[in-house]
């Protein structure tokens, strides 16, 4: 087995190994996929630790990020045979393992969520003291965070992190609702449909924050000892590992919405679209927030009818548009999350004066004007379909 993560260590007397192989007379295919515990040493019948199990590791890779993640080459059985346990039913490997994924993709979305909040506090700090140049119509050397293009990085920072945060909570509220509300069934149809978002959406923005980290720091950036190099090298496995945004995206298309018409993502565009009739036309901040979510949502709602009016007669549709889907999805997400916080924090403002509640208002305001026109674009791609993205022949690449 390939890439495998923290596969042997010391923290712990056992290490208990997940593992998906075949029986002896398994069927071809996912469906002959069955599940196993490996353990690192075999347990005696009297609960003590038993000898050392045939399984362990052979190499350690070297990779791009991520390097206080030790991810191994194992080895199964090439002295005698590993010895391990059945877990369910034969050839229920894949259902076992979907279990556990779809929680791993909200960890991994979160993950991503947590290095760009992590390069965006560096970032700030940097800019707060880095001086260089001279604003406009001043004497004297300027701290960057003073120029206009270094506050544009950092609202985009800012903004994008208070966005993915949003639609993480809501997604995780889905979850515990899910396992222990009375009303399950629509809070798992929900999760199922905001999982991929949160770890596809998430992790391609995070890649995003995590370079405009480095950017911010100038050329200290591409300096592997200020620190900002690490978190775009470790984004980078987030949009790779616990499925590529690619099949995140093509399960969101496929499972999450042809599969049932559209239904569960209709129901999430129609609660979008109370917020926005709940937004004021009369603030002049919520006005702007209000038209930039409308035009998004309705792009979002566009691009779905056209995708279920277009998968039966293209069947490469669904896996072309897929990726401009879900992040076209994302974004309408977070403007729909931003929103409800600038609604809240324009109550909590007006009794309070906190400028705590101003920034919020301001930071949704930024999203509405800078993320969600990108909503503009990925609809354009979408209705172009699989056209020329599947005209050249192989040999023409």
């Amino acid at each position: 087995k390939i890439i495998i993560t923290l596969c042997d260590h010391a923290f712990t007397d056992n290490i208990l190994h997940r593992v998906l192989a075949r029986l002896p007379d398994a069927p071809p295919g996912i469906k002959g996929i069955s599940l196993f515990m490996v353990p690192k040493y075999m347990v005696n019948a009297d609960g003590s630790t038993g000898r050392r199990n045939d399984v362990q590791p052979v190499s350690i890779e070297h990779k791009l990020g991520i390097h206080s993640s030790p991810t191994c080459v194992m080895s199964y059985g090439d002295d005698g045979g590993a010895h391990g346990y059945l877990v369910g039913a034969e050839h229920d490997g894949i259902a076992c393992m979907f279990t556990m994924m779809n929680h791993a993709r909200l960890s991994v979305g979160i993950q991503g969520l947590s290095i760009s909040e992590r390069a965006y506090q560096q970032a700030l700090a940097y800019a707060k003291e880095r001086e260089q140049g001279r604003r406009p119509g001043q004497s004297g050397r300027a701290r960057i965070i003073q120029h206009a293009d270094v506050r544009r990085m950092l609202m985009l920072m800012k903004s994008g992190c208070e966005a993915m945060r949003a639609v993480a909570y809501v997604t995780a509220t889905s979850l515990d609702h899910m396992n222990h509300s009375p009303d399950s069934g629509n809070h798992s149809e929900r999760f199922a449909l905001l999982t991929p978002v949160v770890k596809g959406w998430s992790t391609e923005l995070a890649q995003e924050i995590a370079s405009l980290g480095v950017q911010v720091h100038g050329g200290m950036g591409y300096i592997e000892e200020t620190g900002a190099a690490q978190h775009f090298r470790d984004a980078r496995i987030t949009s790779i590992y616990e499925g590529t945004n690619g099949i995140q995206a093509q399960d969101l298309v496929g499972r999450k919405i042809i599969r049932d018409d559209g239904k569960a993502l209709g129901d999430l565009i129609g609660e979008i679209r109370q917020t926005i009739a709940a937004l004021s036309d009369v603030d002049a901040g919520q006005a702007v927030i209000k038209r930039a979510l409308d035009d998004a949502t309705g792009k979002l709602a566009q691009a779905t009818d056209w995708l279920l009016s277009n998968y039966r007669d293209d069947p490469d549709a669904p896996g072309s548009v897929a990726i401009n889907f879900l992040m076209l999805m994302g974004y309408v997400c977070g403007g729909w999350q931003m929103a409800r916080a600038a609604m809240i924090a324009a109550q909590k403002s007006a009794s309070s004066g906190d400028e705590f509640y101003r920034s919020k208002i301001v930071t949704a305001r930024f999203y509405a004007e800078h993320y969600l026109p990108r909503t503009a674009g990925h609809f354009s791609a979408i209705r172009a379909g699989s056209g020329t993205i599947m005209a050249l022949d192989e040999g023409q690449f």
